[in-house]
Order: structure tokens, then C-alpha cells, then sequence
């Protein structure tokens, strides 16, 4: 294991203090650790052969991205740009065929997956014959099993079309996860989301017609003009769908999106009351509606498996494998993908790289960050802490050789301090009480390293 990242672009100044000061309940969502603001070109470009050679490769997680959507929101901050002039579409899934092939290659015949997902953007923005292509480079480029694993696919109200359901059905999608944001047409104008009520139950009655088991509905808290009355008028259009899993993310205003246009994102204590208002309303709403918390932001009807496979991919252990411009790849020394872009014009323009690369350009890794010890221990801690049922600590300590108490006693201190730990489940397993899964987004900031939080603050924005 690398004790520190040597191969990055510039060094890293560690002069941020161990612990941040608490500062707001929205301080940053964290669904990787670290995110790809702390990547930065690698010097030495290893090759993925190298990379892959001595890791682990029965059990990963595929994750194929598709950077186009029919509109932006206000709120998005993701990899993709609108619409996609021309053949583009069909020169991007060359290029992901040249990519599969190459890492395939590297990969040497030995990986087998226990996952995947198809993700954006918009997957389904690519038409019928495309995503019946996307799966044949899962299938035939990469050796995933769709039909064996469990295969998520992100839509939209005005992708969800029944050709493009029917192909992820046939191709064996469990999973169809839909941003509905706000069942009232008046919020989701106001999130930058143009969309109908008639355009989003077409759509929900679309993907029930499809078959595919699993349904998701994203919704969206904090909005302009949101109040917990109609909060719960949108809980309650999505309860009738009786999804079997249901996501309540709060709203953030990033810069460079369309919000941050009308408004900078200051600290704001009003409005973080009013989300945190609204998650524990929406939060006891499901529950009461028959509802499991899986996290802060994730919901799954009880009595519905989670998805598993033969070899269920552990993602605090396991490796992911990244396709596309704007996927990112995971190895137990080293997290990379490609350069990193919120603004429309830099984003374009990785999108047209990317395109235009040879087979050989894809054999190597050119941004990333890598992992030491400690690095890995906090994206342990982080990827289990934030899920609902906690972390066995026999489990840490079977990999670490240690306890979390022991690596970090002024994190976790700060959150009992705070409320934020189930005092009942210690010490065989660390777990966030209620309070403090909904300060998620501040408790997983909080065990970021300083390497990571002085990376990420050096970030230039583009």
C-alpha cells in the first residue's frame, strides 16, 4: 500500500485541521469517497494491466455512463451535456466499445461482476437500438451477465418510452430508477425540471407496464416555495406508485449549475432548518407508510429484497469497474477516470476527446487519487456509517487490525457529543441514530482526510 499519493500533480499541503467545525447539516453529499474534485492528472499514466494485475476480480461492480440528457437541471451538477447533435450518440458508444475492449484486455480474462449500472446524464436519452447496444458492450465487450446480476438503468418522464423499456427488460434491468423531483408542476419549475404531472404518471404507468421488479422514484426537499404540505402531497403521488424504493435527496445549489445562477449557495440557517423539517417529515411519512431506511436518503418498501447476487459486490471491499467519460473506476491503491467538469463548454469538450480517442488511449489511467491506509479506513468507515444499519466493528477490525474508536477518536466523539450515535448498538456495531442519519452530510465530511479536504478546496471550477 502507497503511504502517500506521489504520482499526482502537485503535493498536498496538510495544514487543514484533523476535524472540520460543524457548520451546516448540507455540508456535502457524499456518495464516493473522495470525490473526483480531489483527483488530478497522473504523472506516470500506469497502465490499467498494472493496476488490475493483483487486485481481487470476482466480484466487481460495472458502472457504464452516458453523459447526455434532454434538458439540465437547476440542481444538477453531474458529467453530461444537453442533447447530442448529430451522430453523436452512435461515435460515443464506438468510443465506450474501444474502451470496454482495452479494459477488458487489461483485466486479463479473470473478472467477473457482480453488478451493474447504467447511469448519466440519461441513459435512456440513447434510443431502442442504442441501449440494446450499451448492453451487448456490458455483455459481449465486458462479460457482465445482465440477466444474472442485478442491473439498475437512471431514466427520465420524457425517456421513459415503452421501446426503451421493453429492450432493459428483455436484457434483464432489475432496477429502473426515475428523478421525478416534485409531483407539483409549479416546484419543479422552480428546481429548473420542465416537466407535466400527465408527462411523469405516463411515464411511472410505463415502467409498471414494463415488468422490471424494482422500481425507484427520486424526489427532491427544499425546493423554493416548498412547504410540508406540499411535500406530502408529492410523497403521497409517489406512495401510490407504491415504489419499492424511494429516494428524498435535500436540494443543494452547486456552482455552475442553473440555481447558482439565481442564487450563490451562502450558508443559509433558514433554509437548512426548513430541509431538515422537511426530511423528518418525509422520513416518519414513509415509515408510517410501511417503509424501511436504508440511509439518509434511501427508502425501501418492506418486505422487498435488496438486490444480491451470487457473488454480492461488498462496495466498502470490492472494485468497480468505470466506462465512459464520466464513470470512475476503483482499485484497493488507486481511484482514476477521466477529467472532471460542471461548466457545459468544458464538459463538451471532454465529451468530444473522449470520442475521438484510439483503442490504445484507453490502456492507461490519467486522473485519480491515491489510496493509503488511512485513506482506505475512512472510506470504509464512510461507506458503512452512513447506512442505516451501522458497521459490525469485528469487521473493521478484521481488516484494519484496529477499531474505529482507536482511528478516529475526535470524529466520533464530535458525533456522540452531538447525538448522532445509537449509544444501544455499541460496541459490537458502530451506528448513526435518527438525528444523526439525518445529519448525514455532515457527519460524512467530517472523516474526510485533510489531503482530501486541501485537494478538493485547490479544485479550480470549470
Amino acid at each position: 500500500m502507497t503511504t502517500a499519493p506521489r504520482s499526482l500533480a502537485e503535493p498536498v499541503t496538510e495544514a487543514a485541521p484533523t476535524t472540520p467545525p460543524y457548520t451546516s447539516p448540507y455540508e456535502s453529499y457524499v456518495y464516493a469517497y473522495p470525490h473526483k474534485t480531489a483527483y488530478r492528472p497522473l504523472h506516470d499514466r500506469p497502465l490499467l494491466r498494472d493496476l488490475w494485475a493483483a487486485e481481487p476480480q470476482g466480484a466487481l461492480s460495472l458502472y457504464l455512463h452516458i453523459p447526455f440528457c434532454e434538458v439540465r437541471c437547476g440542481f444538477c451538477n453531474l458529467f453530461t451535456r444537453i442533447g447530442a447533435p448529430g451522430d453523436m450518440t452512435s461515435a460515443y458508444l464506438d468510443a465506450l466499445e474501444r474502451q470496454s475492449t482495452a479494459v477488458r484486455d487489461a483485466l486479463q480474462g479473470d473478472a467477473r461482476f457482480a453488478a451493474a449500472a447504467f447511469g448519466g446524464g440519461t441513459p435512456t436519452f440513447l434510443g431502442a437500438r442504442e441501449l440494446s447496444r450499451l448492453c451487448d458492450i456490458a455483455e459481449l465487450r465486458m462479460g457482465a451477465d445482465l440477466r444474472a446480476v442485478p442491473l439498475s438503468v437512471e431514466t427520465s418522464p420524457s425517456t421513459a418510452t415503452a421501446d426503451r423499456l421493453g429492450v432493459l427488460a428483455e436484457r434483464g434491468a432489475t432496477r429502473i430508477s426515475i428523478g421525478v423531483q416534485s409531483f407539483i408542476e409549479a416546484e419543479a419549475r422552480a428546481a429548473v425540471r420542465p416537466q407535466s404531472p400527465d408527462e411523469v404518471a405516463a411515464a411511472l404507468h410505463r415502467i409498471r407496464e414494463s415488468g422490471v421488479p424494482v422500481l425507484n422514484i427520486d424526489l427532491i426537499y427544499g425546493i423554493d416555495g416548498q412547504t410540508e404540505r406540499s411535500w406530502q402531497r408529492s410523497l403521497d403521488a409517489a406512495l401510490a406508485w407504491r415504489p419499492e424504493e424511494l429516494y428524498l435527496y435535500p436540494l443543494y445549489v452547486r456552482p455552475l449549475t442553473g440555481l447558482a445562477r439565481r442564487d450563490p449557495g451562502a450558508p443559509d440557517p433558514e433554509w437548512d432548518a426548513q430541509r431538515l423539517r422537511l426530511h423528518r417529515h418525509g422520513r416518519d411519512h414513509l415509515l408510517a407508510a410501511g417503509y424501511e431506511q436504508v440511509s439518509m436518503r434511501m427508502f425501501r418498501l418492506r418486505g422487498t429484497a435488496a438486490p444480491v447476487s451470487g457473488d454480492d459486490h461488498a462496495c466498502q471491499t470490492d472494485g468497480m469497474i468505470g466506462l465512459g467519460c464520466g464513470a470512475r473506476s476503483y482499485t484497493s491503491r488507486l481511484h482514476y477516470a477521466f477529467d472532471y467538469a460542471v461548466g457545459m463548454r468544458e464538459i463538451r469538450s471532454i465529451i468530444d476527446d473522449y470520442i475521438s480517442r484510439p483503442a490504445s488511449a484507453f490502456a492507461h489511467a490519467e486522473f485519480g487519487w491515491e489510496m493509503t491506509e488511512d485513506e482506505a479506513r475512512r472510506r470504509h468507515l464512510l461507506q458503512s456509517v452512513l447506512q442505516a444499519e451501522g458497521m459490525a466493528t469485528a469487521d473493521y477490525r478484521a481488516r484494519f487490525g484496529s477499531s474505529p474508536a482507536d482511528d478516529f477518536p475526535e470524529e466520533l466523539a464530535r458525533c456522540a457529543d452531538r447525538g448522532w450515535l445509537d449509544t444501544a448498538a455499541a460496541p459490537e456495531r458502530l451506528r448513526l441514530s435518527a438525528e444523526g442519519l439525518a445529519h448525514s452530510d455532515a457527519v460524512g465530511p467530517m472523516l474526510f482526510s485533510p489531503a482530501v479536504r486541501a485537494r478538493m478546496a485547490a479544485y479550480g471550477l470549470k
